[in-house]
């Protein structure tokens, strides 16, 4: 994976984008269908685990998902883990002006993160497992994940996706490179492209699941899928 941009590289694109990524309408244009699942997983949430107060956020960003959650449920507790600095500041700074709930930001690695046992009802991973690069990687960090839920506690994911067939992995990217370019033309087509290909090492909707219960969770959930972009929800 030598190839692929370094933890590092990564980190310092989102520290030079933060007020982007505070709003859905520019920090998220490429994600497709982004406002539609981030109601869809609010809602979701509110009916799987509607007394939920404690929300580890993964790859927060500038907060945008711990929002709409504690909109909606009666959070006392929100963890928001980043590797970036300033998109947990900007995340922190959102959370207090919205919710009286207690926010602990952790600048942290997904593979490095250590959370305590049963500590979490509610896990939410929005546009950030992409990142992981070896299947060892993606395991570890379900388990991790599973460890950190209480007994009922659901993990939220919603991400770009690969698809294990190459005639459909090739039609899906058609697809995305036409919206990509619906959005912004072909140079922003190729620059999406560009830095995905750089950046990202995405996994199968059927690889997700099937991790997802080699990690020990009980039942899966697909919520959404459009072209390159799944919501995934995994009940322990």
């Amino acid at each position: 994976m030598s190839n692929h941009a370094t933890r590092d590289e990564i980190r310092a694109r989102f520290d030079r984008d933060v007020e982007r990524f505070s709003k859905l309408e520019t920090g998220q244009t490429t994600t497709i269908d982004a406002a539609y699942v981030l109601d869809l997983i609010a809602e979701c949430a509110q009916a799987t685990v509607p007394g939920a107060t404690r929300l580890v956020d993964l790859g927060c960003g500038a907060g945008n998902f711990s929002l709409k959650l504690a909109q909606g449920l009666p959070l006392e507790s929100i963890t928001l883990v980043d590797l970036s600095r300033p998109m947990l500041d900007r995340a922190s700074e959102r959370l207090a002006e919205a919710t009286p709930a207690t926010v602990t930001a952790l600048q942290v690695d997904l593979l490095d993160l250590k959370l305590p046992p049963a500590s979490a009802d509610i896990v939410v991973a929005a546009a950030v497992l992409h990142h992981l690069r070896e299947d060892a990687d993606w395991l570890n960090v379900f388990r991790a994940i599973w460890e950190s839920l209480a007994p009922g506690g659901v993990f939220f994911i919603w991400d770009l996706i690969d698809h294990d067939w190459p005639g459909i992995r090739q039609v899906m990217a058609n697809r995305y490179s036409q919206y990509l370019e619906g959005l912004g033309g072909p140079e922003f087509r190729d620059k999406v492209n560009t830095y995905v290909a750089y950046e990202d090492t995405p996994r199968s909707v059927p690889f997700q699941m099937q991790t997802l219960t080699n990690a020990g969770f009980s039942a899966v959930e697909v919520l959404h899928k459009h072209i390159s972009f799944a919501a995934l929800a995994a009940r322990k």
